[in-house]
């Protein structure tokens, strides 16, 4: 569609809808009712009217005539189609994301105004499209404020929109934002509440943990990769960061006998982010050896920040967050290495420069989904990994493998917290003795059904099928003994 010339009073009549849009999500009760995230929406709204009234007067000073340009660009609304899949499947286990659904709305119409006005700021003309889906989705997958600090959310997708519109440079002969304008501001805002102590203003611990709790999580992620991968060719992003953890995994259990993220070889979160977080095209190296190198080391620097947060007693769900910047900076000496001698002979791209780019890309995905199969049947990835049970982490207490009774002794904890009465002695035995390997004369009582629904369920949601034969049968294949015999005999109950 051709660019539009506007009149300064109709062309700044579409960011004052979006920011009267704003102003009409007060009305919602559950705005109205919690006065500071009233006066978030409404502080929001008179900034961006402000702001609003301020290119007006400049623009009818000064004669300027602006102009609306509508471009759909496939790469905005492939990645917003999934990642609101995600949100959608998401949602329907963990209802807080559906209860802040009118908040991730708010965010998208504070996005699109506060676009607009930075962008007419700064020229006559405004791209329209779907570029603000992707950012604030993408946002929302990983981060968001509660309620009594929205305010902050809100200045966090500024922050994504400045950035990526204020800090630019040359690449390959045209200018280009420098960072993932959803992956700075999670960063930036990631860093300041680990600075200060404040990760609990925010949903982000919870937002980690329940994205595990749909069934078959890891196979929606990788399904809904694939026509990005096929349109932009970021398989080989992805595939290098998953393998890249998943042998460190595997080597890490080799040497210590326990896994590295306690419950999975790559956390949900984590693979969440190797497919729709740092792989955006426009920041991200042009070669395809530059690729494979930049997936390789979000893997590993994953890796080394979810040590460093850990041993500085951190939250570690930062751990796909704080490394995408700096990641982006490289992008250009990453490609120079790409490029140079010593490593031109190992590109990949030297395999099919006969084929045409989205053949390719096809041959990627082809390895990548031999790599996921693989890697499925192995429980590298997948619902059933043995980290969850608590019967793996008692065996190795027993056996005296590092960081094993520390953390069964968190896992008794928050079971006990959550009612398990079995789980409380459990951990009471535990701390009293220092471990499992000395309690072998104390005769510690099975649990019971009260218990099982609590203990059994692992990572994932809360169990739904409470009869004593689902019971016992989920007890048996996660390994509890004395209960697989138990299944039929159950059923008489």
């Amino acid at each position: 569609m051709p660019p539009t010339r506007l009149s300064p009073h109709r062309a700044l009549g579409l960011p004052l809808f979006f920011t009267l849009g704003l102003v009409a999500f007060g009305f919602l009760d559950s705005v109205r009712q919690n006065p500071r995230l009233l006066w978030s929406f409404l502080g929001a709204a008179a900034a961006l009217a402000a702001w609003n009234a301020a290119i007006l007067v400049w623009a009818l000073r000064t004669g300027r005539t602006l102009t609306l340009e509508i471009v759909l660009r496939k790469q905005h609304y492939l990645q917003a189609c999934a990642q609101g899949s995600v949100l959608l499947y998401w949602g329907w286990y963990w209802r807080e994301v559906y209860n802040s659904a009118h908040l991730i709305a708010a965010q998208l119409v504070f996005a699109y105004a506060f676009d607009m006005l930075l962008g007419w700021s700064r020229r006559d003309t405004y791209t329209l499209g779907f570029g603000p889906f992707p950012v604030i989705f993408s946002i929302n997958l990983f981060l968001w404020f509660k309620p009594d600090w929205f305010y902050l959310q809100f200045l966090m997708v500024a922050l994504g929109f400045a950035v990526k519109e204020l800090i630019r440079w040359d690449k390959d002969g045209r200018r280009a934002h420098v960072f993932n304008p959803s992956s700075f501001p999670l960063a930036v805002f990631s860093l300041g509440l680990i600075l200060t102590g404040r990760s609990s203003l925010t949903w982000g611990q919870d937002i980690a943990s329940t994205q595990f709790y749909p069934p078959h999580m890891y196979v929606m992620l990788f399904l809904i990769g694939l026509p990005g991968q096929f349109f932009f060719g970021v398989t080989s992003m992805t595939m290098s960061a998953v393998v890249t953890t998943y042998v460190f995994g595997l080597l890490y259990f080799a040497a210590t006998g326990v896994y590295f993220f306690y419950d999975s070889y790559i956390p949900i979160a984590v693979f969440l982010g190797m497919h729709l977080l740092f792989t955006d095209p426009s920041t991200s190296p042009r070669t395809e050896l530059g690729r494979v190198i930049f997936g390789v080391l979000y893997g590993l620097s994953t890796v080394a920040l979810y040590v460093l947060l850990g041993r500085a007693g951190m939250p570690t769900f930062y751990d796909k967050l704080l490394q995408v910047p700096l990641l982006n900076l490289s992008i250009t000496l990453i490609d120079r290495l790409a490029r140079s001698k010593t490593l031109r002979a190992l590109d990949p791209a030297a395999l099919g420069r006969s084929l045409v780019p989205r053949h390719r890309n096809l041959a990627y995905m082809s390895i990548w989904t031999i790599v996921f199969v693989v890697m499925s049947a192995a429980q590298g990835v997948g619902d059933s990994h043995p980290g969850q049970w608590l019967p793996f982490w008692r065996q190795a207490c027993k056996d005296e493998r590092p960081y094993a009774c520390p953390y069964l002794e968190d896992v008794l904890s928050s079971f006990c917290g959550r009612g398990s009465h079995w789980a409380c002695n459990e951990d009471a035995l535990l701390q009293a003795q220092g471990g499992l390997d000395r309690t072998s004369t104390v005769e510690s009582p099975p649990p019971t059904l009260d218990d099982y629904p609590i203990i059994l369920r692992g990572s994932k949601g809360p169990i739904v099928e409470r009869t004593p034969a689902a019971l016992y049968a989920l007890a048996c294949r996660e390994g509890w003994p004395d209960t697989c015999g138990r299944a039929g005999d159950a059923g008489d109950q």
